[in-house]
C-alpha cells in the first residue's frame, strides 16, 4: 500500500507564527491523527464490482465489499479471503435473511400496461421457481450469461465461471413473494439511508404506512402468482415501441438469465417465454416477450454497472423495468422518480473480501486492524459498487455500528 501524502515544511519565523501554522494544518486535515482521533475507514468507489479483484491483487485497496459471484473470486483467484457474507455483518441478526435485490417498474407501465407488467413478473417468478429447483444448471447458464462460461479475467487474474458461480450460488437466496415481513425489513434500509445521510425527499421524514405506500406495489405479483395457479397466462396488447428491461451482470439476476436461456422450457410447459432474437449469443440484447404462441413486446435487454444508473435509466424512460438493488430504488423513489418496488428477487448474496494476507479473520479482529491502521495514519481502503448502493449502505452500516467513521476515497 501507497503510504499517505506528508507534507514538509520549513519555519523560518518567530516560534508563535510556526505554532499557529501547525494548528492551522491540523484543522486543515494535514497532519496524521493523534491517538484521540475517531478511527476510520476509506470507501473507495469503483463503479461497479468489475475493477476490484484488480484492484485488490495490486494492493491498492484493502478489500472489497460486492454482490456475487465477485466475492468468489477473489478465494479462488487467491488474492483474497471472504471476511463476512452480509448477512453476518454487524449489529449481529439485523442483516440476516436481508432484502436485496427487487424487481422495479415504472409506474406507467404498471398502470398504462398491466397486462404486459404481469407477465414479465410471471415469467420473472417461474424463473425463479427453475432456479430453486435447479440450482447447478442454473449456475452453468449464469456463467454463460456473464462469462461464455469461460474464466473470468482481471488483468493477471483468470479464473472459472463455472466454479465461482457454484460457490456463489449457495450464498444467495432466490425468493419473490413481497410479504408484509420482508416489506418492513425494507424499512431497515430506510432507516439506514436517512442514517448516512442519502435521502433528502419524500422519504426523509415519512412514517413507516406512508414509505410503504411510497415504495410498492405488489399488485402485478399477485395478478402473475394468480395467474400461475390458474395455468392460464393472459396474452396482453402487443406493444407498439420496445420496452427496456435493466439488470446489472451479477448472479442476483440469474431469474432473468436463466428465463432467457431456458426460454423454450418455459413456453413448453406455462406457455409464457423471454425468447431471444439472436439464440446463440452468450448474453442476448434483444428479446421477444412471448405469451401463448404471440410475440407481445421486443424487450432491450439493458446491464449497468451499479443500481443508481439502472435508477437513472428508469429515471429518464429507457427501461420500463429493472432488477436492481433495494437502495438504489428507495434512493430513486425519495427523489420521485416515478417507480415501485413489485416484489423480490433475492435476500442475502454480498460479502466482504479483504487481502489474504490481512491480520483479520472476522470482524472483531478487522475492526481491530482497522483501528490501528488509523491511528497509523494508514486507513484501510475498502472499495464499494457506487455510493447508495446496498452494499455501500452494508458496509457503512457495520463500520458506524462497530465504532469506525467512512472517509470517502
Amino acid at each position: 500500500m501507497q503510504a499517505p501524502h506528508q507534507v514538509y515544511m520549513k519555519f523560518s519565523l518567530h516560534i508563535m507564527l510556526a505554532t499557529l501554522v501547525a494548528i492551522g494544518l491540523v484543522i486543515a486535515g494535514c497532519t496524521t491523527p493523534g491517538p484521540s482521533a475517531e478511527p476510520e475507514v476509506t470507501i473507495l468507489y469503483t463503479r461497479g464490482t468489475g475493477p476490484m479483484p484488480t484492484l485488490l491483487a495490486t494492493d491498492q485497496i484493502d478489500g472489497y465489499i460486492a454482490w456475487q459471484p465477485f466475492v468468489e473470486v477473489a478465494p479462488l483467484a487467491g488474492i483474497g479471503k471472504v471476511l463476512a457474507y452480509s448477512g453476518d455483518l454487524p449489529p449481529a441478526g439485523k442483516w440476516q435473511n436481508h432484502p436485496c435485490c427487487v424487481f422495479a417498474a415504472r409506474q406507467d407501465a404498471i398502470e398504462n400496461s398491466p397486462d404486459l407488467t404481469n407477465a414479465l413478473t410471471a415469467a420473472l417468478v417461474l424463473s425463479t421457481r427453475y432456479i430453486e429447483q435447479h440450482p447447478n444448471e442454473s449456475a452453468e447458464i449464469v456463467a454463460d450469461w456473464l462469462a461464455g462460461k469461460g474464466n473470468f479475467t482481471y488483468g493477471d487474474i483468470s479464473v472459472s465461471s463455472v466454479e465461482v458461480l457454484q460457490r456463489a450460488f449457495p450464498t444467495v437466496k432466490f425468493v419473490n413473494p413481497p410479504t408484509d415481513d420482508w416489506k418492513r425489513d425494507q424499512l431497515e434500509f430506510v432507516y439506514a439511508q436517512r442514517e448516512l445521510g442519502l435521502l433528502s425527499g419524500s422519504l426523509m421524514s415519512s412514517t413507516d404506512p406512508e414509505s410503504l405506500d411510497l415504495l410498492f406495489d405488489s399488485r402485478p405479483y399477485y395478478a402473475a402468482a394468480a395467474m400461475i395457479e390458474s395455468g392460464t397466462i393472459i396474452t396482453p396488447p402487443a406493444q407498439t415501441r420496445q420496452v427496456g428491461v435493466g439488470y446489472l451482470l451479477s448472479d442476483h439476476h440469474a431469474a432473468l438469465f436463466v428465463a432467457v436461456k431456458n426460454w423454450q422450457y418455459f413456453e413448453e410447459t406455462y406457455g409464457i417465454a423471454i425468447k431471444p432474437r439472436d439464440l446463440t449469443a452468450s448474453r442476448p440484447e434483444i428479446a421477444d416477450l412471448m405469451v401463448n404462441g404471440q410475440p407481445v413486446a421486443e424487450l432491450k435487454l439493458i446491464s449497468a454497472d451499479a443500481g443508481p444508473q439502472l435508477m437513472q435509466l428508469a429515471a429518464t424512460n429507457t427501461i420500463a423495468y429493472a432488477l436492481v438493488g433495494n437502495p438504489p430504488a428507495i434512493a430513486a423513489i425519495d427523489k420521485d422518480t416515478p417507480v415501485k418496488i413489485i416484489m423480490a428477487v433475492n435476500l442475502e448474496g454480498s460479502g466482504v473480501v479483504i487481502a489474504d494476507d490481512a491480520p483479520a479473520d472476522d470482524w472483531e479482529s478487522f475492526v481491530e486492524w482497522a483501528e490501528s491502521r488509523s491511528a497509523q495514519g494508514k486507513p484501510v481502503i475498502i472499495a464499494a459498487p457506487g455510493k447508495g448502493s446496498i452494499q455501500d449502505v452494508l458496509i457503512r452500516s457495520a463500520l458506524e455500528e462497530s465504532g469506525l467513521s467512512v472517509k470517502e476515497g
